[in-house]
C-alpha cells in the first residue's frame, strides 16, 4: 500500500492496485478537433450544424488519418454536458454511425459537466489498461449555440435556468450551489486576486492564442467541418480576439453582478445568497467579464486510445502514453477549486512532482481558476497554457478536455518535451486530471 497525504490532511489513499508492472498500458495514437465556432445562433459558422455532424467530423477524421478498421473499434466513449434536444440520445453511438463506423463499434455518452472531455479519455485508458478493450475512440461535443437557444426558450416558458435544474431544498441545505460565474467572483474575493491580475490572465490568453494561430501550432490536430458536398463550413477558430488590450479589458463591465441578486424562487433565494449560506462573511466583489472568462463556442474533439498489442498489429505508431488519471471533488458551493487537489492527486499516483511536468493545461473557465492553479502549485506561466486557453479560444464544455489533451500533445512534440498534465474545474465542485508522456514508437 502506498499512503499519500491528501490535500486536506487525510491519508490512507490506497493506490496498491495502481502498479504499472501489473497492468497494461494505454497509448494515444492520434488526436483531432474541429475549429471552435462562435456559439451564437446567427453569428457562428457552426451554429446551423447538427451536433452529430460535428462529432462525426472528428470521428471520421481519426479513422481516415489512421486507416482505422472501425469494425475493430471496441467502443466510442463520448462526452456531452447538455444532453437535451439534438444533443440527447447517446451522441457517441449516433455520431459513430453517422461517421460511417461499422455497426459492431459500440458507443456511449457521459456527463461530467466541463470535465467530461478528460473523463472520456480516462475511461478509454482504463478499459485498455485493464485488458477489457484494445481500441477505444474517446472525445466529446458541445454546441453551445444550441444549448443557449434551448435555455432561452425554457426560461421564456417560465422554467428554471439550467444551472438550477437540480435545485432542491434538501440538497441546497447540505451543499448550496450557485452560478459558476458568481463562484468565480467569490473565489477571487476570498483569495485576494485583483481585477488587474485576472485581466492579465485574459490578455495573456489572447496574445498566446494569436501567436499559436499565426505560427500554425494547432494545424496538426485541426480538421475542417465540411458539408456532404465537400464545401467548407469552418476551417479556423472563430472566437479569438487578437486585438485585445489591457486598456480595453479594463473598460468591460463585470458580467455577473446583475444576476447575483435576481430571485430564483418564491423564497427570494439568489445566487449570491446561496454562496453566503456557507460563507456568510464574504462580500462578493465582481471581477469576471467577457474578456477574462471562457468563450461560448461550438466544437468537438476525438482521441484514439489503444493497447500496445493493437497498435503493433495494425501498424499504428503511438504519440503518447497515458501515465495516470485521477478525479477529485471539492467544495460544491465554490465549485471551481478542485483542479489544484486533482493535480496533486494525479501527480501522487504517477509518483511525480510538478517539476517533472513540462507543460500544463488548466482550462480557463474563469481567469481566477488559472491564476489560483499557477499560484497554489508554484508554477511558472511559461509552462502553463502556452498556446492560450478557453478565454481566447472558447470552451465547448463537453469537448474541451479532449481538445486540451490534443493541444498539450502537439506542443510536447513541437518543443521536444516529455510530459503534460491536463486538468479543469467542473460543476458540482469536481476536477478530472490526466498526465500523458510523449513517446516515439514502442521501446521493447
Amino acid at each position: 500500500m502506498r499512503v499519500v497525504q491528501g490535500p486536506y490532511g487525510y491519508v490512507n489513499r490506497n493506490f496498491a492496485k495502481w502498479e504499472k508492472a501489473a497492468m497494461g498500458e494505454a497509448y494515444i495514437i492520434d488526436a483531432v478537433r474541429t475549429p471552435r465556432g462562435i456559439g451564437k445562433q446567427g453569428k457562428g459558422a457552426l451554429a446551423e450544424q447538427h451536433p452529430q455532424h460535428l462529432a462525426a467530423t472528428v470521428l471520421k477524421a481519426i479513422a481516415t488519418r489512421n486507416d482505422l478498421d472501425t469494425a475493430s473499434v471496441d467502443d466510442v466513449i463520448w462526452s456531452v454536458s447538455t444532453q437535451d434536444g439534438m444533443q440527447a440520445g447517446d451522441l457517441g453511438r449516433m455520431a459513430a454511425l453517422d461517421a460511417g463506423y461499422d455497426i459492431t463499434s459500440s458507443g456511449t455518452t457521459l456527463d461530467r459537466f466541463c470535465g467530461g472531455g478528460i473523463t472520456s479519455v480516462s475511461l478509454a485508458a482504463a478499459q485498455v489498461m485493464s485488458g477489457m478493450e484494445d481500441c477505444v475512440v474517446a472525445g466529446g461535443t458541445e454546441m453551445m449555440s444550441l444549448t443557449a437557444a434551448m435555455t432561452k426558450e425554457k426560461m421564456q416558458a417560465g422554467l428554471k435556468p439550467p444551472m438550477m435544474g437540480s435545485y432542491n431544498e434538501r440538497l441546497q441545505k447540505l451543499h448550496p450551489q450557485s452560478h459558476q460565474g458568481i463562484c468565480g467572483d467569490a473565489i477571487a474575493t476570498i483569495e485576494g486576486f485583483t481585477r488587474e491580475e485576472l485581466d492579465e490572465v485574459g490578455y495573456r490568453s489572447q496574445q498566446r492564442a494569436a501567436k499559436a494561430v499565426t505560427k500554425g501550432h494547432f494545424d496538426r490536430s485541426l480538421v475542417p467541418v465540411t458539408l456532404d458536398d465537400g464545401s467548407v463550413v469552418l476551417d479556423h477558430d472563430e472566437y479569438p480576439r487578437p486585438e485585445t488590450t489591457m486598456e480595453g479589458l479594463a473598460t468591460l463591465e463585470p458580467a455577473f453582478a446583475k444576476i447575483a441578486d435576481v430571485p430564483l424562487d418564491a423564497k427570494g433565494t439568489t445566487f449570491r445568497g446561496l454562496i453566503n449560506q456557507k460563507y456568510p462573511d464574504v462580500e462578493i466583489r465582481h471581477f469576471h467579464h467577457a474578456g477574462n472568462s471562457s468563450g461560448v463556442v461550438d466544437g468537438a474533439a476525438a482521441v484514439l486510445v489503444t493497447s500496445k498489442a493493437y497498435a503493433q498489429e495494425h501498424g499504428l505508431t503511438p504519440r503518447a502514453r497515458i501515465v495516470a488519471t485521477a478525479n477529485m471533488g471539492d467544495d460544491p458551493t465554490l465549485m471551481l477549486n478542485a483542479p489544484v487537489p486533482a493535480a496533486k492527486k494525479v501527480l501522487a499516483k504517477a509518483g511525480l512532482t510538478t517539476d517533472d511536468i513540462d507543460l500544463f493545461e488548466i482550462n480557463e473557465a474563469f481567469a481566477v481558476v488559472a491564476a489560483k492553479f499557477v499560484r497554489d502549485l508554484g508554477l511558472d506561466w511559461d509552462k502553463v497554457n502556452v498556446n492560450g486557453g478557453s478565454i481566447a479560444l472558447g470552451h465547448p464544455i463537453g469537448a474541451t478536455g479532449s481538445i486540451l489533451i490534443g493541444t498539450v500533445l502537439d506542443e510536447l512534440e513541437r518543443r521536444d518535451l516529455k510530459r503534460g498534465l491536463v486538468t479543469m474545474c467542473a460543476a458540482g465542485g469536481m476536477a478530472p486530471a490526466i498526465i500523458i508522456e510523449r513517446v516515439d514508437g514502442f521501446v521493447d
